[in-house]
């Protein structure tokens, strides 16, 4: 069964290629077009029944960890305004996206008219540092996936669309991208929470859409809770510049389930905040050792 949900992927383009071959040069309908449509139908269930198979199978307390980022960002797709706030696929129930937007910059906007795309070194968010989210053992890496330009038109998300579908009939790191996967210490580093109770006893966290070359760890490697492990970019399943980040409770992100977290930041007004900030809230994380109400 596992085998069959991970050829879900190519399967449906396969599929595709079926599909467009026999309409393009005029073969008609017959077995090849009906092949092509089997296909797609086939992965399509089957990429059904995977996100299915990664849903949480009970609730669990958030694991209180430092927040990846400092600074002022702001949230998108965000577990505290919709569950699954992704998908369950690929353990992205509670995952967050974050965009660096500091004062006085313009927030994050479509470009409707044009550019139709645009260098990601133009978005504040692009090379701003990323942290470990508390101390562990660095599982898993990739840094040498391109920085794409931004699909934050209708052009480019059009382009973006068929980019997701080729990039899913690949395996994960197609979509992540740049990436760094970490496992929370065994004593239950993360939050002070337990790690047990889990798949493989682990709580993994994912930061994706990394800046290509900018991974500063290799797997095996102890990193500390802050310490910078790469940087903000746009690889992968990107429109713009950002960071996703997840947890889960396996190494392996094809069968993990996600996890809730929480972590302690300030309003934009300045007020102290434990959670997950909502969609388009704006929150500020200080340096560490600087004072709470820095922003």
């Amino acid at each position: 069964m596992a085998l069959l949900l991970r050829l879900s992927g190519p399967a449906i383009a396969l599929g595709a290629v079926l599909i467009i071959v026999t309409v393009s040069f005029g073969y008609g309908i017959g077995p090849l077009y009906f092949a092509g449509v089997a296909l797609v139908v086939l992965g399509l269930v089957g990429q059904f029944l995977s996100a299915g198979r990664q849903r949480p199978t009970q609730e669990r307390a958030p694991l209180l960890i430092e927040a990846p980022v400092t600074g002022r960002w702001r949230g998108l797709n965000s577990p505290a305004s919709k569950v699954p706030s992704h998908t369950h696929a690929l353990a992205q129930t509670y995952a967050l996206d974050i965009t660096h937007e500091p004062p006085g910059t313009s927030p994050r906007a479509m470009d409707w008219l044009w550019p139709p795309m645009r260098r990601p070194q133009e978005f504040p968010s692009f090379g701003q540092p990323v942290l470990a989210p508390f101390d562990g053992v660095v599982v898993a890496t990739r840094s040498t996936s391109r920085d794409h330009l931004t699909r934050l038109s209708p052009l480019g998300l059009i382009v973006m669309l068929v980019e997701s579908v080729v990039r899913s009939a690949g395996t994960p790191r197609h979509l992540l991208g740049n990436h760094v996967l970490l496992r929370a210490e065994a004593d239950g580093s993360a939050g002070g929470a337990a790690t047990g109770g889990t798949p493989d006893g682990s709580v993994v966290a994912v930061l994706a859409h990394l800046r290509r070359g900018s991974v500063q760890v290799v797997r095996g490697e102890r990193v500390t809770a802050g310490q910078q492990i790469a940087e903000c970019g746009n690889s992968g399943n990107s429109s713009d510049p950002h960071v996703h980040f997840q947890l889960m409770d396996g190494t392996d992100i094809t069968t993990a389930h996600g996890l809730p977290f929480e972590w302690e930041y300030v309003s934009d007004e300045g007020a102290p905040q434990r959670g997950v900030p909502a969609n388009e809230e704006l929150f500020v994380v200080p340096p560490a050792g600087a004072d709470p109400g820095e922003r």
